[in-house]
């Protein structure tokens, strides 16, 4: 692979990963759909209503308006680039009644054809999770 190839790679990555954010925190979900591939899957740990193995984009929408409808705050850290793919560390707070929710996660992007096809997230407290993203 020729290295104008992996800068352009790494742009786009840069590009789509920032387009997320933004999709995330304005809560546009055409702009979110426009990075996803219909046949996305999403891991996340844990046995909350957010938690486990989901796939396809509607799923995958609708597990995102989950989180930010629970008033969660992410403060992105790094944006991490690797050969082809790319993940976000952020940290998430939020409150719910006496329920704190104060944890750093990473959430790693497989990418293919300038789509993300696979979301795997790595929590520091999965407990915290389960407690915090209970009920619908």
């Amino acid at each position: 692979m020729s290295k104008e190839h992996t800068s352009s790679t790494e742009l786009k990555n840069k590009e789509i990963a920032e387009t997320m954010l933004t999709a995330l925190k304005t809560q546009n979900w055409e702009l979110f759909r426009s990075i996803i591939d219909t046949d996305i899957s999403w891991t996340l740990p844990g046995v909350s209503i957010i938690s486990g193995e989901i796939k396809g984009a509607e799923a995958i929408i609708s597990r995102a308006q989950q989180i930010v409808g629970h008033g969660v705050s992410m403060e992105l850290k790094n944006i991490l680039y690797g050969q082809y793919n790319f993940a976000l560390s952020i940290h998430n707070q939020a409150t719910k009644g006496d329920i704190i929710l104060d944890e750093y996660l990473d959430t790693v992007c497989t990418m293919r054809n300038e789509k993300i096809v696979k979301i795997e997230t790595f929590v520091s407290d999965v407990e915290g999770v389960n407690a915090f993203f209970t009920g619908s």
